[in-house]
């Protein structure tokens, strides 16, 4: 295998090797016949918020256990930090963290406690790094009580602390926020954002698309195995030059506007809301047809677009989204 450089070299405009802390370059993991990562390209640059998205069975998990190098690729490489993982893992592991699934915690002993158990067996973590992780996801208060006191928004937050004990480079979280009530969520949400505050990458695996919306920059969506994108969220959000119509009569509007050659891709939404391009790209155009023909509008606004939306539509409905 060639030597991977750990040398500064130009990727894009502005940004080099050394900006890229997760690169996944034509991953694929094979099992018989079925394909569950086909071909994977994907990077995740230094300091963001990383959002990585799909239904389920579209392997996620298979691509953050090969990331992790708990199993290997039929073909393809990951690099973390510019370092081949299936080469160097031993080196490269100790800066990453990782939060799989539920962490495994002794429920019987302190949060602290299973912070200084874990430590051990990485060969030894201060009491001054403990205290720092325990600050920093917010549980510096309830250290010393025992776990089955917890509420399962701490019991994570708790497991994020022991993914930051080695001071990682990267966090690599899947399903932070699973089986969370609203406010457990609210708390890994703003975690997240103190993570990245203190110039942690973080690469989330989630289910929640709300809480992807808000927090992440950029995400990839993935189905059945292949990259359907990789963009920022703002990006993926904006809509398609289009506008949303609020309206009384909307049936009869929508009617009216399909048999104009612009309006012929109306459609109405989920609200009952029409969504249709203008004469020649202008709300106000719009607003002017539909007054002249009878439909005075209550609203007019450009186009948007929630990330629920847009995973259902690029991943053609097949997933399944919590709220």
């Amino acid at each position: 295998m060639a030597e991977v450089s750990t040398s500064p070299r130009v990727l894009a405009e502005g940004q080099t090797f050394a900006d890229v802390v997760l690169r996944i370059a034509h991953l694929t993991k094979q099992y018989g016949s079925r394909l569950a990562v086909n071909n994977l390209d994907m990077e995740v640059r230094r300091g963001e918020i990383f959002g990585f998205l799909g239904p389920n069975g579209a392997g996620k998990t298979t691509t953050i256990r090969m990331a992790l190098g708990l199993i290997s690729p039929t073909s393809g490489r990951v690099e973390i930090l510019g370092r081949d993982v299936a080469r160097d893992r031993a080196q490269i592991l100790p800066r990453v963290g990782a939060l799989v699934e539920q962490p495994a915690l002794y429920l019987y002993m302190s949060g602290r406690d299973n912070l200084r158990a874990v430590g051990a067996v990485l060969g030894g973590v201060s009491e001054e790094r403990i205290d720092a992780v325990l600050e920093l996801v917010g549980l510096r208060g309830r250290g010393r009580d025992r776990v089955k006191t917890y509420s399962l928004g701490m019991k994570q937050r708790l497991g994020v602390a022991i993914a930051l004990l080695q001071d990682p480079d990267l966090l690599i979280l899947d399903e932070p926020a699973n089986g969370l009530d609203p406010a457990g969520i609210v708390e890994m949400r703003d975690l997240m954002r103190r993570l990245s505050a203190a110039g942690k990458t973080v690469f989330i695996s989630s289910h929640v698309l709300t809480e992807v919306q808000q927090i992440c920059t950029r995400v990839a969506i993935i189905s059945q195995g292949r990259l359907v994108t990789e963009s920022t969220v703002d990006d993926l959000l904006k809509g398609q030059g289009g506008f949303c119509v609020t309206v009384e009569r909307a049936s009869e509007a929508l009617a009216l506007l399909r048999q104009t050659a612009w309006g012929q891709g109306a459609r109405l939404d989920g609200q009952g809301r029409i969504i249709t391009a203008a004469p020649d790209g202008r709300g106000r155009n719009l607003i002017l047809y539909l007054v002249q023909a009878g439909f005075a509008p209550d609203t007019v606004a450009p186009e948007s677009q929630d990330l629920e939306s847009v995973f259902l539509r690029l991943t053609a409905g097949n997933g399944e989204v919590n709220e």
